[in-house]
Order: C-alpha cells, then structure tokens, then sequence
C-alpha cells in the first residue's frame, strides 16, 4: 500500500483507494488541462474531480495499479498537498481581472508559487496573496501573508487554521513588490533556521514573542 506522499497520491477514507492533486499555480489552469484531468478521470474510473482549498484539482477514488499511469497521462508534477513544506500559494485574481483588485496579487503569487512550492521547511507552511483588504485568499491564516493596499502591500505572519486556529499578525505596510517579497524571503529563512520539528510559523512566534521575532526579520 502507497503512503501519504508516495507518488504524489493520498490515502483516501476507504484505505484502499487514492487521490492525487496535480500542481496548478495559484489555481491558475488552461482549457486544455482541465480536459486533460476530465479525460483522466473517466479513463481511469475517478471516484470524483475535487477543487481544493488550495486551489489545486483532485483526482479522487483511484486504484493503487492505475497511480503511475494516471501521472504518466496527465504530464503534470504533484502538488505539495502532504508533508513537511510549502504546501501551497493561494492567489486571488488582483488587478489582474478583478475590479476591486489594489495590487497585483496574481503575478505575486506566481512568484512565490515558483520559489517556493514543495521547499521542505520544519513544518507545513501555507502563504496567501489577496490584492485589497477583502483577502479572497484567506490572508488572515495563512504562515505567510500579503494584502494590498493603495500604497503597497503589507505582510502578515503566523496565521493558520487547525485544530488550534491561529489569525495572522500584521508585520509591515506600506511594501513595494519587491519590499514584500525580500521580507517574505526572510521569514522563511529565520523559520527554516529556528522552529522545531513539526512547529508551525505562528507557534514559534507566540513562543519567542512577536516584537523580538519582528526585530529578528525586519532588522529593527
């Protein structure tokens, strides 16, 4: 039997049948992939076609035999949906396409998507870009966060849901892109370098305390 991660499937309840998530950057997806994944499923008999919270599309209720043909016929990498990582970016669409959008939060998130999905960190880490303050994606429990804002971005830390549910702490405002990116780059860092096995981001800043962890980051 297939573990969690495995191959890039997960266990599902039955204990015999698996799911796999393919890697869709920000939940960004082309007519043609989406008839790839729909022309998947039905050859393979999928159980169901799941969106994710994390904006992945989850290939449900397959035979452990079919897993390696499943990846081979979507030509897809797995998404980081298990383990120790990165799990995902969730993006919302921003000046992009939406009409309240006040920064450019799709091409942010892109960027985070391609440094850092699936880096193997201490414990799961989820980051979250919402381009206005109305934060469609979920800003306020992610590890990381970024809201924008008419004079730039600011940037959220320590969020997470869970059985202990944690809302994010405001760490800067007033971010250019680039600003917002290099702080982001060192929280990730300082966490890479000092939480415990398995401790989220939020529980190693509630244990150090928040001004010392924000004196540690921004360098004052």
């Amino acid at each position: 039997m297939l573990q969690d991660g495995e191959k890039g499937v997960i266990i599902q309840r039955d204990k015999q049948t698996y799911a796999v998530a393919p890697h869709i950057p920000c939940g960004v997806v082309s007519p043609d992939t989406l008839r790839k994944l729909a022309d998947t499923a039905e050859k393979y008999q999928a159980a169901a076609l799941k969106i994710t919270s994390a904006a992945r599309i989850a290939v449900v209720g397959l035979a452990e035999g079919d897993v390696d043909n499943v990846w081979k016929d979507l030509e897809m990498s797995p998404g980081a949906a298990v383990g120790l990582c990165v799990r995902s970016v969730k993006a919302c669409p921003g000046t992009t396409f939406c009409k309240r959008g006040m920064q450019d939060s799709l091409s942010v998130g892109m960027k985070l998507d391609e440094k850092y999905h699936g880096t193997e960190l201490p414990g799961k880490l989820k980051m979250g870009v919402s381009g206005c303050p109305n934060q469609c994606a979920e800003t306020c429990i992610k590890d990381i966060g970024f809201v924008g804002m008419p004079n730039g971005w600011k940037l959220f830390v320590g969020g997470n849901g869970g059985g202990k549910p944690r809302l994010s702490r405001e760490l800067a405002r007033d971010l250019t892109t680039e600003q917002a990116l290099e702080m982001a780059d060192a929280v990730v860092e300082f966490y890479k370098e000092n939480a415990k096995p398995r401790q989220r981001l939020g529980a190693m800043i509630e244990k150090m305390g928040f001004e010392e962890f924000k004196a540690a980051v921004t360098g004052g």
